[in-house]
């Protein structure tokens, strides 16, 4: 088995044009250093907007009541070069890299850069070789898989957005702490947040800013921007 039939084997997909997945881990270093290949530069071109429209297409859909703002704020987490190394690095696309000497010295196969640049390529490989069906599916398993922790995990500011809202409105909002509970090294804070003089929600946190948070949250559930 060669290295790129185990590229395939992880990703769940078999090149028609091996040509193709071989130019996707096809460095511009060590393209430069041979004098005569072409590297994954316009394959992470084409990637990057078959990944960002795929990305696009599935939290427009599965969010309906999220304002624009917010959507292109959630891609920008889910396509950023930190999230895609990551992606990257956790099936190894670093092992596959072609690299030139002085590149593989200096730890490019590390790099997140170059991971990020090298996940994107292969999204337009597979783009190319197969269908946008191909490469959804690519995406859905290694981008989008963990997209529900990602939008639950306090990655927005809730706080935030509702303060956008009241200003944007002409509201004023206000939090009030209205009990505490346990002892001092383990407390338990219940908020409130107030809008124009109204209890808009309320929120309960280890500590007064996860208690703001929360209270922010509910607050705009109950105005349906969640």
């Amino acid at each position: 088995m060669t290295k790129y039939d185990m590229v395939e084997k992880t990703i769940g997909y078999k090149f028609i044009d091996k040509n193709l997945l071989e130019m996707a881990f096809t460095h511009s270093s060590y393209a430069n250093e041979q004098k005569k290949l072409y590297s994954n530069e316009r394959l992470e071109f084409l990637g990057d907007s078959v990944l960002s429209l795929v990305v696009t297409d599935f939290i427009y859909r599965q969010l309906p009541e999220i304002d624009e703002g917010y959507l292109s704020k959630l891609r920008a987490l889910l396509v950023c070069e930190s999230n895609l190394a990551r992606k990257s690095t956790e099936i190894k696309l670093g092992n596959y890299l072609r690299l030139s000497h002085g590149e593989e010295l200096s730890g490019g196969r590390e790099r997140p850069s170059i991971l990020a640049d090298t996940f994107e390529a292969l999204i337009g490989a597979i783009y190319l070789d197969g269908s946008l069906e191909s490469v959804r599916k690519f995406i859905m398993t290694f981008v989008l898989n963990d997209f529900y922790e990602v939008y639950n995990s306090g990655a927005f500011d809730y706080k935030s957005r509702l303060q956008e809202f009241a200003q944007k409105n002409g509201y004023s909002i206000s939090y009030n702490v209205t009990n505490e509970t346990g002892p001092d090294h383990d407390k338990t804070f219940y908020m409130e947040a107030v809008m124009n003089g109204i209890l808009v929600g309320k929120g309960i946190g280890k500590t007064k800013k996860e208690a703001e948070q929360n209270s922010a949250k509910e607050a705009l559930e109950k105005i349906r921007m969640i």
